[in-house]
Order: C-alpha cells, then sequence, then structure tokens
C-alpha cells in the first residue's frame, strides 16, 4: 500500500494464542506500531506448537503458528507480576492508542490492564478485551479455546458425516472469527474517537463469535424446531451441492438453483430429470436428496476432473477441484494474487506468509517487521519510554524483562 491507512496509531498487544496476535497483526499490516508483549519465562504458547522452525544455530525455535500470526510488530518481554514491569506497561499505555488483552478471567484487572484501569489513565485509548464467553452470564468466569466453543455452541453437532461422529472445523474459525470481530471494533472506535475524542471499550468472546456464525444455521433450526442432520460436504438446503467422485480426482459440484439444474441435467445426459417433478425445484431435490445425489454420483464418474471443470465452467455451473493445501499453495492463481508470500528472518531463515486478504489502492499490505524474538525489541522500547541503559540493565539482570538473545 502507498501510504500505511494506520501510520501513527500505536498498540499494545497484550494477547496470545490466535484471535488477539490475530487482530493485532492485521493492525500493524495497515502500518499501526504495534508492540507484543510477552512472559520472560515461557512467551506466546504458540511459540510452542510444532512444527517448530529452528534456527541454524539450534538456539532459537518458533512454532508454525507462532510465526503465521505475528508479524509487523516489535517484541518486548516483561515479567508482569513485578510492580516495576507493570510501571513499564502503565508508561506503553499512556503512549498507546490501542490495547489489546486476552488474558483470563480476572487476571487483567489483577494487573491493572482492565478496560477500566487502562481508560483512567488514558481516557483516549481504545482498550479490547478477547475472552472466552464474554463479562456477563453465568459462564463469565469459563476459559475458552476454540474447540471448547466448537463443542459448547452445537457448531461440532452438525459437523461430520452423516453416519458418523462430530467433527472439529480444524482451521479455528471461531478464533479467526473473534480476531476478525475485534478489529472491526477497534477500527470503529478509532474512527469514533477522531468525532469525540474518547477512546472505548470494545469486548469480544469465542461464545458470541460462535454463536454469531450459527446465525442462519440457528434459524433454520427454530423455523423447522427439529436439530439439524449432518450433511458432510453437503448443503442442508441445496442439492446437488456438494462433493462428487469424478473418473479420476473428486470435484465439489455448486448446483444453487433451478436453472443451473436444467444446464446440468444437459450436460451430464440426465435430461429426462430436468422437469421430473422429484427433482424440478430446489425444495424437491432436497426432499429426495438421496434419490437425487445417486443420479449425479452416476452421472459425474463417466468423465474426469479436467472434463467436467471445462464443462461446467462453461455452463456456469459452480464447481471446484477438491484441493490439498499443496494444491492450493501451487496454484497459478494463487501466485498472482500475492495472498502468499516470502520474505527473509534473521533467525529462521526463508518463510513464507499468508497476507492479510485486503487490497487497498491496488496493493497488498507490505511486510515491516519479522515476526519477533522473544524480548528482541525489549532494549529499544525501553529506550522509548525514557529508560536509560543502566536501568535496563537494572530490569534485565533483575528478570524483570528480558531481551532475546
Amino acid at each position: 500500500m502507498t501510504h500505511p491507512l494506520l501510520h501513527g496509531v500505536r498498540v499494545l498487544d497484550m494477547s496470545r494464542v490466535l484471535a488477539g496476535p490475530m487482530c493485532a497483526q492485521y493492525l500493524g499490516d495497515l502500518g499501526a506500531d504495534v508492540i507484543k508483549v510477552e512472559s520472560v519465562d515461557h512467551g506466546d504458547d504458540m511459540r510452542v506448537w510444532p512444527p517448530l522452525r529452528y534456527s541454524a544455530d539450534g538456539q532459537q525455535a518458533a512454532g508454525a503458528p507462532y510465526l503465521a500470526w505475528n508479524r509487523n510488530k516489535r517484541g518486548i518481554a516483561l515479567n508482569l507480576k513485578s510492580p516495576d514491569a507493570q510501571q513499564v506497561i502503565r508508561r506503553l499505555i499512556q503512549r498507546a492508542d490501542v490495547v489489546i488483552e486476552s488474558f483470563g478471567p480476572g487476571v487483567a484487572a489483577r494487573l491493572g490492564v482492565d478496560a477500566s484501569a487502562v481508560r483512567a489513565v488514558a481516557p483516549r485509548v481504545v482498550h479490547c478485551s478477547i475472552s472466552g464467553f464474554g463479562t456477563v452470564g453465568p459462564l463469565k468466569d469459563g476459559k475458552g479455546y476454540d474447540i471448547i466453543l466448537q463443542a459448547f455452541a452445537g457448531m461440532m453437532s452438525i459437523t461430520g458425516e452423516t453416519e458418523g461422529g462430530p467433527v472439529r472445523s480444524p482451521f479455528s474459525p471461531i478464533d479467526q472469527a473473534t480476531g476478525m470481530h475485534a478489529l472491526t471494533g477497534i477500527l470503529a472506535a478509532l474512527h469514533a474517537r477522531t468525532q469525540t475524542g474518547a477512546g472505548a471499550a470494545i469486548e469480544v468472546s469465542l461464545f458470541d463469535t460462535a454463536t454469531a456464525l450459527l446465525g442462519h444455521m440457528l434459524q433454520n433450526y427454530w423455523e423447522r424446531g427439529t436439530e439439524p442432520a449432518r450433511h458432510g460436504v453437503g448443503h442442508e438446503s441445496l442439492c446437488p451441492y456438494e462433493a462428487f467422485d469424478t473418473a479420476d480426482l473428486p470435484i465439489v459440484l455448486g448446483v444453487a438453483n433451478d436453472p443451473m439444474w436444467t444446464a446440468f441435467c444437459q450436460l451430464a445426459g440426465l435430461e429426462a430429470y430436468a422437469a421430473d417433478a422429484r427433482f424440478s425445484t430446489n425444495v424437491a431435490r432436497v426432499k429426495n436428496r438421496s434419490d437425487c445425489i445417486a443420479l449425479v454420483r452416476v452421472a459425474m464418474g463417466r468423465h474426469t476432473r479436467a472434463e467436467w471443470t471445462i464443462k461446467l465452467d462453461a455452463a456456469g455451473i459452480p464447481c471446484a477441484p477438491l484441493h490439498t493445501l499443496g494444491e492450493l499453495s501451487s496454484h497459478p492463481h494463487t501466485d498472482a494474487s500475492g495472498m502468499v508470500f516470502e520474505y527473509k528472518h534473521p533467525a529462521f531463515g526463508t518463510l513464507k506468509s499468508v497476507s492479510q486478504p485486503l487490497r487497498i489502492n491496488g496493493a497488498r499490505a507490505t511486510l515491516r517487521r519479522h515476526p519477533p524474538l522473544r524480548g528482541e525489541h525489549t532494549h529499544e522500547v525501553l529506550k522509548e519510554l525514557g529508560y536509560n541503559d543502566d536501568s535496563i540493565r537494572s530490569l534485565l539482570s533483575a528478570g524483570i524483562a528480558r531481551a532475546a538473545g
């Protein structure tokens, strides 16, 4: 992007794992100066989540999830239980525009970084709290992880094969969507601050996100009055709308309306079924799903995936090869999109990363900073806060702060 939209915005990222770090990374991608605060002992949990990337000398390691969600940040490591470290945090808060925290229930208040404490000393700060179940209700003290909320919200009850058990969505959709909701709230609050001069307290939770993601599924449940069946890769409300084996490789077919069904029947040699009362409308096809899928399954097996792709694309019928991650990574469109890029990390060598899914004035956000080593910028940040070299050495030697290396 030609000019970072959030240039001059300072973000204190006191979150860990996925939702908060993702939100902070996207703010950094947009030009904000993000300072990531980690503990002196373990740091962000994701640092040790396999697979691990090791430095050439074997002295440094970073988990792939950590590398995925922590670019465009500076890193400082502190013992937050220490009053001296809490003083550092207070100085950072007073210079911040945004504070993000995802501490367990009650921890933020004990450390003096909850919304009321932060905004008492810095009224213009936008404070964002990320939690498992929110701050009201009988479960407000519960800890939340993506898998816990997939189970609690009923998401896993609708995910999986028809005759199989519940299945977890492995890419942590609740964590990621919570991070995006946090980003939305923060950006809206920053905009409002330009008019009012006041910050805001933003609350997002995995519970709220999980419930919101299930919006139309809940609407279906309320309307129908019964729990939905599992449909594997299929769709409760559309048919045929799922994966099929071809003569060689699987393909996903998305017949989303009745004209598409007619066009598909012409392609597939199923002309006799285009106007069949059992299949002529989507409502009828859903009602007679098993018979419809059986017909389509036989037809799809007559041609290869490549042949079907050409035919279906020409007819305007949505389809896609059922790719692996490797196939996505190497696809020409992925390369042309700029969504995947390479960069050099001083400790871990050449790495790939996934870009923020935005173009601004035709350009992707640029990498300004590699994911920091734990405490990589501790000395730099403390100097900016007014600490002299002797004070910094004292903090480091006492274990109140930690620097990389």
